[in-house]
């Protein structure tokens, strides 16, 4: 009898320490691109400058440079608006025949101008080459509403995302049970402007055409099933 009973302890207890069955999980992806208008634009303003020497070269390229953000400033544009994104000086030097050949030396300034009214980037623009600029290049737009427009982009790629489950679900003829697990894609991209052209036009100001911006998310999805 004592024997009967330690064995059907032994069992129960074998029983109990058996791992209970796991629920099967299922595994979905969602993506959602959501479109806005841009109501921002930044376009670098460089001022290049040669002399045949560095403190010509930079003397040249400080006063040129100075003369640009005057102009911003009587253009309305706020000192925060301005920052500088590149400043070097160098020698440019030719080979000729195996020697060694001094061009003078170049100064370049670089500075990104935060446009608040992206209908007058052109005018912006044409005013900085007025002052002195040398190029104009690395327009982008973007828009200040972006952080709200990301969420949005990331709650549609969830609703996605819940669906793609629920639909592998349902053919495997299984309901979902809850969401386990919720991780946002890091092949997300930043947000883009698309198409954008800034084209030059003599006695007439730089035509800018903005397009639209667009926010991507991407999640994938981890929930069991019942």
């Amino acid at each position: 009898m004592l024997g009967l009973i330690l064995g059907v302890l032994i069992g129960l207890t074998a029983a109990a320490q058996e791992p209970a069955a796991q629920s099967p999980v299922i595994i979905a992806t969602g993506r959602a691109v959501v479109k806005r208008a841009p109501d921002v634009a930044f376009v670098t303003i460089t001022v290049e400058s040669r002399a045949k020497s560095p403190r010509d070269a930079q003397r040249q390229n400080a006063d040129g440079m100075a003369a640009v953000v005057r102009k911003m400033g009587e253009l309305g544009i706020p000192k925060d608006a301005l920052q500088t994104i590149g400043l070097t000086l160098y020698e440019d030097v030719d080979n000729a025949n195996g020697r060694r050949v001094s061009r003078g030396f170049v100064a370049r300034n670089s500075v990104e101008v935060r446009i608040d009214d992206i209908a007058r980037t052109g005018e912006i623009a044409d005013a900085g080459v007025a002052a002195g600029a040398t190029s104009i290049g690395g327009i982008r737009f973007d828009t200040k509403g972006r952080a709200a427009a990301e969420r949005e982009a990331l709650r549609l790629a969830v609703a996605e995302a819940r669906a793609r489950a629920e639909a592998m679900a349902v053919g495997a003829g299984r309901s979902l049970d809850r969401i386990l697990k919720i991780e946002e894609g890091a092949g997300a991209r930043p947000p883009i402007s698309l198409p954008r052209t800034m084209a030059m036009r003599a006695e007439a100001v730089t035509t800018v055409e903005p397009g639209l911006i667009e926010l991507e998310a991407e999640v994938t999805l981890t929930a069991s099933m019942k």
